[in-house]
This record gives structure tokens, C-alpha cells and sequence, in this order.
């Protein structure tokens, strides 16, 4: 194998695959070979970012991509629906992939995950790639054992498609491992206007806010008698996310299993 990582970006033009390919193009042993986006088939890199001189081909056909370049990742960052295409097309090529998307379902997570195993490679399905978004859910799934009432708060740009986020998502599940489950509130607690109370989730709540300005936030409060703990981490700009991204695609070459969450290889 090459000293360099060759990898592919999907969602060039997005703010996210924006930092990306700033990212694959500005580290060392990196090397960026193609681009996959919906339009510009055929089109240089240069042509459609302003923020790249690279010459890299564009393609609208992931499996074109794959049969005219050599890569060993791909990096995808467009939406559910695609992302879980591109990932299993990638599996297929003998491409890892290491996916930003949120939404996708446990029955795609668990096809991905077979079809990784039988081709023995690595795939990384991260809802959130900031390592201090990361420790966040960490550190509230410690809590959680002390402290079993809480609820979340997440808080994105208004462009936002899905919610709650798979943060949120991905930081009930982890506090539910520790968290015995029950219904918070009082029992004969009653909504006057329907979605009051947010999301419920084994009895803990989820609360989404859409408002433009906003990037990546979430607040995990927590509540016990006479005392609170607020684990809080904030997203200011999409670079923040890159160093979880790095780190992604340096592990992922030893890996031959998907893992669903940053938090499983941070160490």
C-alpha cells in the first residue's frame, strides 16, 4: 500500500465537504484522488470550489468513481438516503467509508455492519465528529449512574433536516446503558400544547431547537435533589469537526468492522 491515504470526498460543495477536502488537502500523508457530487460530472475540482486549485476529476456515479480511481476512503457528508448508498457502494468497491450522516435506521446499520465483516474492512458512522462533542456523551454517560433524571437540549441551524439529532440520539443511548429506566416528570403530568415536553426517550426527554446562527450545541442537564450538573459542548464553525474526521480515517485502515460512534475509538 501507498505511504498515502487516497481518499474520496462526497459532498465537495457542502460546508462540511468544504472543510473536508481543506482538510485531506492540507494533511501530510493524505492524498485527495476524486470527488462525488450531484452535478458537474466530469469537472475538475478547481472548477467548482473556489476554495481548491485541485484538478481532481468530479463524478455524479459513485460506482464510475470507484471503477476509475484508486482509494482507500471515502468520505461522505450529503444525506441519509445517500450516505447509506455511498456506504454500502464503498464496501462493495473495497473502500472504507467514513460517514457524517445521521438517520440511518438499525436495519441499515446492521446490513452495513455485515457487509463490512464479510469484505473485512473498516467503516465509521459518526453522528458527531467534534472530540468535544464526543467526550460530552462520555461524560454524561458517567453521570447518568449518579444522576438518573435528565434531560437534553440540542440546539442547530435551521437547516438542519432531521431531529433530534443523532447526537442527541446517540448521547440517550449511551445514558441509557447506565441510566435505570423510568418516566421523569410528575405521572400525572399532562402536555396543553402537544410537543411541550420534547421527545421521549426511556422516560428521559429530548428537546430540539432550529434557529439560524446556531451551528452544533447541546446541553445534557442533569437534576437531583438540591443539586444540578449541565455537561454543555458548542460547535461554533464546521472545522471543529475535522480533527474527529482525522482521526476517523487514520483508524479506520486497521479496522474490519463498522463502528457507530467516535466514542468507541478515542482512547
Amino acid at each position: 500500500m501507498s505511504d498515502f491515504i487516497k481518499i474520496v470526498v462526497a459532498g465537495p460543495r457542502g460546508r462540511m465537504g468544504r472543510e473536508a477536502v481543506k482538510l485531506v488537502e492540507e494533511t501530510e500523508n493524505f492524498q485527495l484522488v476524486a470527488v462525488i457530487d450531484h452535478r458537474h460530472n466530469g469537472m475538475k475540482l478547481a472548477d467548482i470550489l473556489e476554495t481548491s486549485q485541485s484538478q481532481v476529476k468530479v463524478y455524479t456515479d459513485i460506482e464510475e468513481c470507484f471503477q476509475n480511481e484508486q482509494a482507500d476512503v471515502l468520505i461522505d457528508l450529503t444525506t441519509p438516503e445517500t450516505g447509506y448508498l455511498h456506504t454500502k457502494t464503498a464496501l462493495t468497491y473495497g473502500v472504507r467509508p467514513v460517514v457524517g450522516t445521521t438517520g440511518f435506521s438499525q436495519e441499515e446499520l446492521s446490513e452495513l455492519k455485515s457487509l463490512a465483516e464479510v469484505k473485512g474492512l473498516g467503516c465509521i458512522i459518526a453522528p458527531n465528529f467534534a472530540i468535544g462533542a464526543i467526550l460530552m456523551m462520555k461524560f454524561s454517560q458517567m453521570a447518568s449512574k449518579y444522576f438518573p433524571d435528565v434531560e437534553i437540549m440540542e440546539m442547530h441551524h435551521d437547516q438542519k433536516l432531521d431531529a433530534p439529532s443523532g447526537t442527541a440520539v446517540k448521547t440517550a443511548e449511551m445514558i441509557k446503558e447506565n441510566r435505570p429506566s423510568h418516566r421523569q416528570g410528575h405521572e400525572d403530568e399532562k402536555e396543553t400544547i402537544e410537543g411541550a415536553r420534547g421527545a421521549n426517550y426511556d422516560g428521559m426527554r429530548i428537546h430540539s431547537v432550529r434557529l439560524p446562527g446556531l451551528v452544533a450545541h447541546q446541553q445534557v442537564l442533569f437534576g437531583a435533589e438540591g443539586q444540578t450538573l449541565t455537561l454543555r459542548h458548542d460547535s461554533y464553525n464546521r472545522a471543529s469537526f475535522m480533527s474527529g474526521v482525522k482521526v476517523s480515517i487514520e483508524t479506520i485502515m486497521s479496522l474490519d468492522t463498522l463502528v457507530y460512534g467516535l466514542e468507541h475509538i478515542l482512547v
